[in-house]
């Protein structure tokens, strides 16, 4: 028999075939340590969410931290609200749609609000006044996304490719003149970002680099020779990471993958299998996109209404994860902020704002479901016994009360290479106190090429740091 110690749990990620690598993460990602002791790689299970706000039926239009009063506001249905710490939400008056995203940002003072209809400013100054809408006759019509860049309000121009920008630190003052177009191609706008304090307007195909140049009159000049061949999928793919955006890209011929801003270059971060996952997507125009972080690691999260499916990309190591709620279902988060050293998610299905909350192993209560599933474990000539597998994981976790008392870890095996997996069987993770307990399966059967699947359901920390396996050929 051959004993061997390897990171049963790869990096590779399952897509066009799984005999190319049938490997794996679902709620859970990577952790290299810099000077390995206990371990040089670990695997951590995703942070649960807390229930923050619950304001009925029907999710959250948008959400826009102010740090200046330490408030959160956003819209639900046709309300603006405020939201302080405690959870407490006041009306601050009301907008003419109740349906559709909307864009928030702010210039210091005022809170600035677009539906795709109107323009509407709140102002922090006079909290008491509720928010109106610009009644500037040069105001923008029907705008969907807007940043502020110098203290201007800059937002898109209904179904062109027009941006048009406020007066300097007046969102309500808007002049017939201020605008420009995108030139590269004749493409519609689709959003506007600031990165850095660059304009970037992301069309269906292209996208273009502006900068604000300080002269008189509308300040904005396109930069030359930094057009991009790349454009926006789904106008909230978009997810702030690293101090700029990720989101779902396309190019002209037909194809679809994730990038990210890098200056004025669009980077690829997806790889080839994800990108051939999410091509075979009915739709991804609905496309959402959020970015956060975990533990230190900046995370962007692409949702997929359609197809009911969450992914997740971690900027520190590269690498790809699912993420679900319950057994099956996407991620709850639509829209994240950061608000007061937390992060605060709004559920894509209802009016509830959840903290991302790391010490928390449950999803409002529903059991997350951590699931790993590993690489080959074949030999070219004859058929392998897998006698043992030991998985490291940190024992001794288990729940005073309910469920999790007694934690387990399931485990099934594939032995066709991961067309198909058997039945469950359960190894013990530790009751509390029980440091020394060891998670281990014996007698798995034999195969020619076999592949291992563990879940963790019970809420309990999940840290997994190797695999040991005992294994030998027993002939063709």
């Amino acid at each position: 028999m051959a004993q061997v110690e390897q990171p049963l749990f790869g990096l590779g990620l399952q897509g066009k075939s799984p005999k190319v690598t049938a490997g794996s993460l679902v709620n859970a990602y990577y952790e290299f340590q810099q000077e390995p002791d206990g371990t040089r790689v670990a695997i951590y299970g995703t942070p649960g969410l807390t229930l923050f706000v619950d304001q009925g039926d029907t999710p959250w239009r948008g959400l826009h931290p102010f740090p200046s009063n330490s408030l959160l506001y956003g819209v639900h249905r046709g309300t603006f609200y405020s939201i302080n710490n405690a959870g407490v939400v006041s009306s601050l008056g009301t907008i003419g749609t109740t349906t559709g995203r909307v864009d928030i940002n702010d210039d210091g003072t005022y809170i600035v609000v677009v539906d795709g209809d109107e323009i509407y400013t709140y102002d922090t100054s006079t909290p008491a006044t509720p928010i109106a809408a610009v009644a500037d006759a040069d105001r923008p019509t029907s705008p969907n996304t807007c940043i502020v860049q110098a203290g201007r309000v800059l937002t898109d121009e209904n179904d062109t490719g027009q941006f048009k920008g406020s007066s300097a630190y007046a969102p309500g003052t808007w002049d017939a003149l201020d605008f420009a177009t995108a030139e590269s191609k004749p493409d519609k706008l689709i959003r506007i970002l600031n990165q850095r304090g660059t304009v970037v307007l992301m069309g269906s195909y292209t996208t273009e680099f502006w900068s604000n140049t300080g002269g008189a009159g509308f300040p904005y000049s396109k930069i030359i020779g930094a057009d991009s061949e790349t454009g926006l999928a789904a106008r909230w793919s978009t997810g702030p990471i690293l101090g700029t955006y990720a989101f779902l890209a396309q190019n002209r011929e037909g194809q679809v993958f994730v990038g990210i801003l890098n200056g004025y270059q669009i980077d690829r971060i997806s790889n080839f299998e994800l990108d051939h996952i999410i091509n075979g997507y009915a739709s991804v125009s609905d496309a959402t996109g959020i970015g956060y972080v975990i533990g230190g690691h900046p995370m962007y999260q692409l949702n997929f209404p359609t197809e009911g499916k969450s992914w997740l990309y971690d900027a520190t190591t590269k690498y790809w994860s699912e993420v679900r709620y319950g057994a099956t279902g996407r991620h709850r988060g639509e829209l994240a902020v950061d608000f007061i050293n937390e992060t605060v998610v709004a559920d894509y299905e209802n009016g509830k704002l959840y903290r991302i909350d790391a010490d928390t192993y449950t999803d409002n209560d529903e059991p997350i479901h951590t699931i790993l599933r590993g690489r080959h474990i074949a030999s070219k000539k004859n058929n392998v016994r897998l006698s043992r597998l030991e998985l490291g994981i940190e024992s001794g976790i288990g729940t005073v009360t309910g469920q999790g008392v007694e934690p387990v870890a399931s485990l099934r095996v594939s032995k066709d290479g991961g067309h198909s997996y058997g039945a469950s069987t359960y190894a013990k993770m530790g009751a509390v106190g029980e440091y020394r307990k060891r998670c281990v399966w014996r007698r798995l059967g034999v195969g020619r090429d076999i592949i291992p699947e563990v879940t963790i359901t019970d809420p309990v920390k999940r840290v997994i740091t190797e695999a040991t396996l005992t294994i030998d050929e027993v002939g063709p």
